[in-house]
This record gives structure tokens, C-alpha cells and sequence, in this order.
């Protein structure tokens, strides 16, 4: 069973930096493309950043030039560099990637969500 499990969500004060990872775990052909999301209280989830198996990268405006991402292939992990966090970047941030697993086909696959709280 394929599984995307994160770590290194918390809390900090504006202006400071946390990193986010997430691994993927199972019976695992290849990972195409992986990203992070993230959901604010009363809001829709939305897209952060993403990164393809290639390493082209796509960020949000709101969080270019303070976030990066990155992934090992070979550790099937993905990465998310946060910097200069603002206090509107208080979300619950989720690992997304689309996953060729043993059994079926292509899919996306969800991380359970790690909790970011930037204080002011």
C-alpha cells in the first residue's frame, strides 16, 4: 500500500524558517510529479509549490522568492524550504504526488497534513 508521510510542521515566529519533507513508502513503479499544498482555516485548499520527476519547479506567487522545493528519487522524498515565513502561511500543509504504483494505474496520492502556525 503506497503511503506519503510527512514531517517538520510547528511553530515560529514571523520571519523564520521551517522545512517540510515527505516520503513516499510501498510498492512503488516511479513518482511523477509531487507537491505541496496547504489549507487556511475557512479557506480552499491551494497549490504551494510543485516539482516534476524532470526538476522543473512551479511556486505560488505569494510564496516565491521565500519558498523552495526539492526531492531525492531516490529516497522517493520531496522537500519544502520555507524562509521569511509570514503569519498568513498558518495552514495545514499537505504532500501531494502522482504515483505509478505495483497494482493499478497513475494516481494521486495525499500525505495526512503537518500544521505550520506563524506567530507575529
Amino acid at each position: 500500500q503506497v503511503q506519503l508521510v510527512e514531517s517538520g510542521g510547528g511553530s515560529v515566529q514571523a520571519g523564520g524558517s521551517l522545512r517540510l519533507s515527505c516520503a513516499a513508502s510501498g510498492s512503488i513503479i516511479s513518482i511523477d510529479d509531487m507537491g505541496w499544498y496547504r489549507q487556511a482555516p475557512g479557506k480552499l485548499r491551494e497549490p504551494v509549490a510543485a516539482i516534476t520527476s524532470g526538476g522543473t519547479r512551479n511556486y505560488a506567487d505569494s510564496v516565491k522568492g521565500r519558498f523552495a522545493i526539492s526531492r531525492d528519487n531516490v529516497k522517493k522524498t520531496v522537500y519544502l524550504q520555507m524562509n521569511s515565513l509570514k503569519p498568513e502561511d498558518t495552514a495545514v500543509y499537505f504532500c501531494n504526488a502522482d504515483i505509478l504504483p505495483t497494482i493499478g494505474g497513475h494516481r494521486d496520492y495525499w500525505g495526512q497534513g503537518t500544521q505550520v502556525t506563524v506567530s507575529s
